[in-house]
């Protein structure tokens, strides 16, 4: 039977330890047909296939990109950018710009301001000198920190504080005003819905839906942005993903793009389940899951907050903050109530995704997967931590014991891609723990699988460049190497990806029957030096037999 498409004269890396390699790929009816030589997958040629000749490249299996907030980065690509900028000339020059260019926006947000952006702790006083007639926000990119000015404060009833939620601060000084610095989402979601996306913020801030139901015409605004996040994930290889922030309203929309035909990607949505939910609001997560199961859109999954983020000393430690006596942040959830919240999600079925970056919050992820699967008996559950930071050397043996994924991001360690060694380091890292920081080869090595993501926006999507990071960066003092080799790597961003999200009976491989997800590296990945890797392009992706991104360098 004659292929619909056929890749030939390639490089194959099928991550199938059956058959690792091979020269030509064929797809039929949106999934592979064949993996073979070049002579024997011509066989399949007809009249109608279309053929592509590689010209040697990589050709690899789409990657799954396990860890991103899909509708966020959209939504973000026409913000003001401001990673790397230092300084306030440099500030102000940034916004002057970005304010001429949109003068009836109701406020002007900024995303990537670095937390040493200026030689202290930015204030709203700082803003107010970068533009004070106009709300102006600008977020952190680890997206839980926002700082804003005076008139922003004042628009979004944050000026003189406000009560919030356990773990989401707005920041007060002595005068009895805010600061300007707002931590955690639902602190600085005020100022980010002043843009008129609050909805869009739902499944990250509280787990909700928008009440009311946007309309079609809000709706296919959505969309839009949806689509320009899709297209940017397909430059880069991208063929399926986990979104890690999620409601009804999402899968909603991305239901809606995949009946129009719009869904360029295999998307898997979390119910984003919160401190205050009642347990019964889990059956909502069940109705997610039975609801959306196709082979482009899921469910399946709650996800979990148990702290911040370091720089903002709200990652919950076992230690004090170095720079901080007596500080060590604080879990989001009560400890026992947390072991009650995942053993009951694990005995509905359901995968369960924390994000933890504290060694305290990562125990304490590590004890409620634990009393689960005391609870329930073990099964094929997946349970995921996402960052893992710093973990305690004890918990390191408890992840590969319990079948706990090990969900990391090459980008992240400060130092390795585009965020700065300081002030993290200082903050988070006493110089006797940096050994027990970003332990992805220890963690493979004592048997926890791992899949690699950008958690994009947070940080570049691009594939290459955190394969590139993964495989260069250097330790820490005092501390081992902890890269995992080309192959590894290559696997955490393909197949391992897959099985962390229980995805592998769809993508995550070049085997038939699977999806016809692939794609082709601009080069001979195996020869590139590392250094070099993140500088080479996608010339082509394909998501289920159909051609989402065009490099144009293989004249198609």
């Amino acid at each position: 039977m004659q292929a619909d498409l056929i890749v030939t004269n390639a490089r194959v890396l099928t991550m199938d330890a059956g058959r690792p390699r091979a020269e030509a790929v064929a797809i039929r009816a949106g999934r592979i047909q064949a993996v073979g030589t070049a002579a024997g997958i011509a066989a399949l040629t007809g009249p109608q296939t279309r053929v592509i000749d590689a010209g040697g490249r990589t050709v690899l299996p789409g990657f799954v990109e396990s860890h991103l907030h899909l509708v966020l980065g959209g939504a973000e690509l026409t913000q003001l950018q401001l990673g790397g900028l230092h300084g306030m000339d440099a500030l102000k020059a940034a916004f002057a710009g970005y304010a001429g260019k949109h003068p009836d926006a109701p406020v002007l947000l900024a995303q990537g301001a670095e937390y040493g952006i200026l030689d202290h702790p930015v204030t709203r006083h700082d803003l107010d000198a970068v533009i004070a007639e106009r709300p102006i926000a600008m977020m952190a990119p680890d997206h839980h920190t926002v700082w804003a000015n005076t008139a922003a404060l004042r628009a979004a009833g944050l000026l003189h504080g406000a009560a919030m939620p356990h773990g989401h601060v707005v920041v007060m000084g002595d005068d009895g005003l805010a600061t300007g610095e707002l931590r955690e989402f639902e602190a600085f979601g005020p100022v980010l819905a002043l843009g008129g996306e609050a909805h869009l913020q739902l499944g990250i801030a509280t787990g909700g839906e928008p009440d009311p139901w946007p309309d079609a015409a809000q709706r296919e605004s959505d969309k839009r942005k949806v689509a320009a996040g899709l297209a940017h994930c397909a430059a880069h290889g991208i063929t399926a993903m986990v979104n890690m922030d999620g409601n009804r309203y999402t899968l909603a929309l991305l239901a809606e793009m995949e009946a129009e035909g719009r869904l360029t990607a295999r998307v898997k949505v979390p119910f984003h389940f919160k401190p205050h939910m009642d347990m019964s609001e889990l059956d909502r997560a069940e109705a997610l899951r039975s609801e959306f199961h196709s082979d482009m859109l899921r469910s399946g999954f709650v996800k979990m907050f148990m702290d911040g983020v370091i720089d903002s000393r709200t990652a919950f430690m076992l230690t004090d903050y170095p720079d901080a006596p007596g500080e060590r942040g604080e879990p989001l959830f009560e400890a026992d109530r947390f072991k009650a919240i995942c053993a009951e999600i694990d005995r509905r079925g359901l995968q369960i995704a924390v994000h933890a970056i504290g060694d305290g919050a990562v125990r304490q992820t590590i004890d409620g997967y634990e009393a689960a699967q005391r609870a329930n008996g073990r099964a094929d559950a997946r349970h995921r931590i996402e960052h893992i930071e710093l973990i305690d050397r004890a918990d390191v043996p408890r992840l590969g014991a319990l079948g706990i994924t090990a969900s990391v991001q090459p980008p992240h360690p400060p130092g390795v891609m585009d965020f700065p060694l300081e002030p993290t380091m200082s903050v988070g890292f006493a110089p006797e723990r940096r050994r027990d920081a970003y332990l992805w080869k220890t963690l493979k090595d004592h048997g926890a699988p791992v899949a690699y993501a950008s958690d994009w926006p947070v940080t570049d999507v691009s594939v290459m460049r955190g394969l590139q990071g993964a495989l260069t960066r250097q330790p820490y003092d005092g501390a081992g190497d902890e890269r995992l080799d080309l192959m590894e790597s290559l696997h955490a961003y393909t197949a391992g990806g897959a099985r962390a999200g229980h995805l592998e009976d769809i993508c995550g491989a070049l085997v038939p029957g699977l999806g016809g997800d692939l794609v082709v590296i601009d080069g001979d990945i195996e020869a590139i030096p590392p250094e070099r890797i993140g500088q080479t392009g996608i010339a082509l992706t394909i998501c289920a037999g159909r051609i989402t991104h065009d490099g144009g360098v293989l004249g198609l």
